[in-house]
């Protein structure tokens, strides 16, 4: 009997959430999430995934850029080193390190990225894995962490994102199934990526001027942002070296600002040919660059960080990845978003900032101008037509640009959304909350009368 009782009690201590206090009590209020989210909670909510550190590389252009001549562990290394080292986490606590990538053949780019953790200081304990969602990696890399601590299998862990585009170009390797010519829709996973952005623009009716004024404005924006030291917080400085292709010197250098954003015009847009099809719309200009780089991201429970009395820089709320037609895979942001926003318990209207991926313009101003989206909110640092777009990296990325910048807004800024088209036709968003806006009932605001704690109640 008296084990009994005891097992009883532990499982009603598994089902108690956990609290600093004996006060275990409910109380509840509506949510400003939206009516289907509304809920009742604890006050204590130590059991959120909370970000405590977020950096990136500078992201520099493949093959002529800052890390032309940087081995891709030598890109990693920096980053996760940098999320321990200014937090003062100690490695060992790390329960695993996730890095999205995906050029590299798989088991070298897993073994890169275990030496990178070793470059970076962590002991052999702590174990390392790679993910491959193509151009959503890093950030499912992420989502594959926060999936993990709540599920108990640790309390700290990192997801990260690696490529460089130098040392692994696109291709494809081996022979093609012939089986593929019978269905479309695998045959449309071989279409290069252009072609979706051209399909995309005849389609749904994006023009070339609309195209080259996205890309002006990123690179505006970027611009801007670099100026003003608005990606400073983020960037980790990379010191390696530049060989002269010619005589074979090596120079050291520290790499410290995105190399690809530049000053142009439409004009200076308007000359450039199509690059996909001869009469089309998608060029070199208001296309994402093909770049090196790498972006880490450190997570946790609430109660730990709160333990270790960090700052916490964002709260995850919500992911999801879809699936959509291959033949228009940049869509994928347009179908993904409102998903991530509801199983948030939000709608669009309720999100501050936007960091949609730049793959190509076509897609970028579509997923737009699909969702209602007001220009003012998304990529307001630039994209990536300007930053550029290290495949696997990227997500990373887009988490540390847009946690950074929701901080430097403070008070009126309070939710936030990543999301990204995905070659052979997916879409990727995930919802994060700014960390210090969350107060004790989170999501939810208090209202005069507890009558209903959903319209879908009535």
């Amino acid at each position: 009997m008296e084990k009994a009782i005891n097992r009883q009690k532990v499982l009603l201590d598994h089902l108690r959430p956990s609290s600093s206090s004996d006060d275990s009590s409910l109380s509840a209020s509506v949510c400003a999430a939206g009516d289907s989210a509304a809920y009742a909670r604890n006050h204590v909510f130590g059991d959120d995934v909370v970000i405590v550190a977020a950096y990136r590389t500078p992201l520099c252009k493949a093959k002529r850029g800052g890390f032309k001549d940087t081995y891709a562990d030598d890109l990693l290394a920096p980053v996760l080193k940098a999320v321990v080292e200014k937090t003062n986490l100690n490695p060992k606590e790390v329960g695993d390190i996730v890095v999205g990538t995906v050029l590299a053949p798989g088991s070298q780019r897993a073994s890169e990225c275990r030496m990178a953790a070793f470059y970076a200081g962590f002991p052999e304990t702590v174990p390392v894995r790679t993910v491959n969602r193509q151009c959503s990696s890093g950030l499912q890399a992420v989502a594959d962490v926060a999936a993990a601590i709540r599920a108990g299998f640790y309390d700290i862990g990192i997801g990260a994102g690696l490529e460089s585009m130098t040392a692994n170009p696109m291709a494809w390797e081996g022979d093609v199934n012939p089986k593929v010519k019978i269905f479309e829709q695998a045959q449309n996973c071989l279409l290069p990526m252009g072609i979706t952005s051209e399909n995309v623009a005849h389609r749904f009716g994006v023009s070339r001027q609309e195209q080259d004024q996205a890309a002006v404005d990123s690179h505006r924006k970027a611009a801007a942002a670099t100026a003003t030291g608005r990606f400073k917080d983020e960037i980790i400085h990379v010191a390696t070296k530049i060989v002269d292709p010619k005589s074979g010197d090596e120079k050291p250098v520290t790499i410290s600002v995105d190399d690809g954003i530049r000053n142009t015009t439409l004009a200076d847009l308007a000359k450039l040919k199509p690059v996909f099809k001869k009469d089309g719309t998608t060029t070199a200009g208001n296309s994402s660059q093909v770049s090196d780089g790498a972006g880490a991201v450190l997570l946790m429970k609430r109660s730990v960080a709160d333990q270790k009395g960090l700052p916490i820089l964002g709260v995850f709320r919500s992911f999801v990845a879809v699936g959509v037609d291959p033949a228009i895979m940049g869509v994928g942001p347009a179908a993904a978003i409102p998903v991530a926003v509801k199983a948030a318990g939000l709608e669009l209207d309720d999100i501050d900032l936007f960091e949609i991926n730049e793959a190509f313009a076509s897609q970028f101003v579509y997923c737009r101008n699909k969702l209602g989206l007001d220009p003012e909110k998304i990529n307001v640092n630039g994209g990536a037509m300007a930053i550029g777009h290290p495949l696997g990296a990227t997500g990373a990325r887009c988490v540390a640009t847009l946690l950074h910048e929701m901080k430097r807004r403070g008070k009126d800024c309070r939710y936030g959304v990543i999301s990204m088209c995905i070659g052979t036709g997916m879409g990727a968003a995930a919802v994060f909350e700014r960390g210090d806006r969350t107060d004790e009932l989170c999501n939810a605001r208090k209202v005069d009368s507890l009558n209903f704690l959903s319209k879908d109640a009535r």
